[in-house]
């Protein structure tokens, strides 16, 4: 118990980062090398110092573990965040143009096995991201795919984890939570083009759609939905032959940040 007879608690941040590979949804894990949980996959994340910010904890704990580093946000929008921790040797990458946000807070009392701890999620979005390097508190980090990991919706055991996909921690109801507040975003924003270079054409961006929907998409109402939806797409002039076959007119990111209309998910019919 604290002087104010309150009971003590810790506070960390854990971060859902989905980026597309080879065609996949893909969610950045860490392996454990410390206990609880030695050798589970886990979201990347850990405590929040006495002098951080959530969101920069959230930063340099994915530098620490990953080496992998997100911008910092504009002092403008947090004036009195402090500066950023030391990188850890060697550099972290820095990633431009990735998409973060705050997803919800965990506090089950159980969460923890160590103590009494409160987590903080983030969730990223970014297109297809450099390897990561594991470091600090982590054996290894990857990209895995979250097909992969549809069946791992029960947790690790602490002390018991298995060789198999199943993350420590409730990382499996957090990383729940990401995937769907990621898919419910693109129906009316303009998130999905956090999954596409700077430039791309209608079909890379209905790629996006298909892969984190997990369902195809009629390729021309695709197009009219989003060629006709106010601000969403802005023309470059230019076109590409990438994709293969015609010259395919090139596209970047409007000004639009709510889309009207929506673009509707597909649902899945009733059994």
């Amino acid at each position: 118990m604290t002087a104010g007879g309150y009971a003590a608690y810790g506070v960390t941040v854990d971060l859902v980062i989905l980026t597309i590979r080879a065609d996949q949804l893909c969610v950045l894990l860490v392996r454990r090398g410390l206990e609880p949980f030695a050798g589970a996959f886990a979201l990347p994340g850990g405590f929040v110092r006495p002098d951080e910010t959530l969101a920069t904890a959230a930063r340099r704990e994915l530098a620490e573990e990953t080496g992998l580093r997100l911008a910092e946000p504009r002092a403008a929008d947090h004036p009195s965040s402090p500066s950023p921790s030391p990188s850890p040797s060697p550099s972290p990458v820095i990633l431009p143009g990735v998409h973060l946000e705050q997803l919800a807070a965990y506090g089950a009392v159980d969460r923890d096995p160590r103590a009494r701890i409160v987590t903080i999620a983030f969730l990223a979005l970014a297109p297809d991201l450099p390897e990561p390097r594991s470091g600090t508190d982590a054996a290894a980090a990857d990209f895995v795919s979250v097909a992969a990991l549809a069946g791992a919706a029960e947790p690790a055991a602490a002390g018991n984890v298995g060789s198999g996909l199943s993350l420590a921690f409730d990382h499996a109801a957090i990383l729940a939570d990401g995937l769907e507040r990621a898919r419910s975003k693109l129906e009316y924003t303009a998130l999905a083009t956090a999954f596409c270079p700077a430039e791309f054409t209608v079909a890379e961006l209905r790629r996006v759609y298909e892969i984190v929907w997990d369902a195809p998409l009629d390729p021309r109402n695709f197009h009219r939905k989003v060629t006709g939806t106010p601000g969403f797409l802005e023309p470059t002039g230019r076109s590409t032959t990438r994709d293969g076959g015609r010259p395919a007119a090139l596209y970047r990111r409007g000004t639009a940040e709510i889309l009207h209309p929506a673009m509707r998910r597909p649902r899945p019919a009733a059994g």
